[in-house]
């Protein structure tokens, strides 16, 4: 049986939960389009994989929570095996740059997943690895049953960033699928 991953496409394309905008990108379309491709060549892979957002038009519920738990339980129900949360960051300082992952607790399988994809992603684009950190207050990583990370993978308030991820979302997508492929000794 294959492995099961869910993709979550964070946020909306409107209210609720919308993303943050930056440089006239907005992060709802930005994780879109990565996660499309980054599902699409996982399938190449022999995974199973579960997006958040099939269309750019989905909205999942109704107000901030219950959008997070609609993509919590459809990954739980569908018995996922990994969760991964795409999003961009955001900063007053626009010089800030790179990717950097989230995870409920260190020393565990979600945090030496997001190693491997923060590794590849800096392979991948050339962004400066931030590291992993443990957010145990972040619904997608609290309420997974299995292991799961949040992933920033640049920031729209920089504007090379920005416009890495817009413009050259095979990039993100190569350095997903690549640290996803590490993770489990397939590169």
């Amino acid at each position: 049986m294959a492995t099961k991953i869910y993709i979550d496409q964070g946020h909306n394309p409107v209210n609720p939960n919308a993303g943050s905008e930056g440089n006239g990108f907005r992060e709802q379309d930005l994780v879109y389009r990565i996660g499309q491709l980054t599902a699409e060549a996982l399938r190449g892979y022999g995974f199973d994989v579960r997006l958040s957002r099939l269309t750019p038009e989905t909205v999942l519920g109704t107000s901030n929570t219950t959008s997070l738990q609609a993509r919590v339980n459809d990954a739980n129900a569908w018995g996922a095996d990994y969760f991964i949360s795409l999003h961009t960051n955001a900063s007053v300082i626009s010089s800030a740059t790179g990717s950097e992952a989230f995870v409920f607790r260190r020393n565990t399988d979600a945090e030496i997943l997001a190693e491997n994809i923060l590794e590849q992603l800096n392979y991948a684009t050339g962004l400066p690895d931030r590291g992993v950190a443990a957010r145990p207050g972040l619904y997608v990583l609290r309420k997974t049953r299995m292991p799961a990370t949040l992933v920033e993978l640049g920031f729209i308030s920089n504007p090379a960033d920005a416009e890495l991820m817009a413009y050259s979302p095979q990039l993100f997508s190569a350095g997903i699928t690549n640290g996803i492929l590490a993770y489990f000794g397939m590169l």
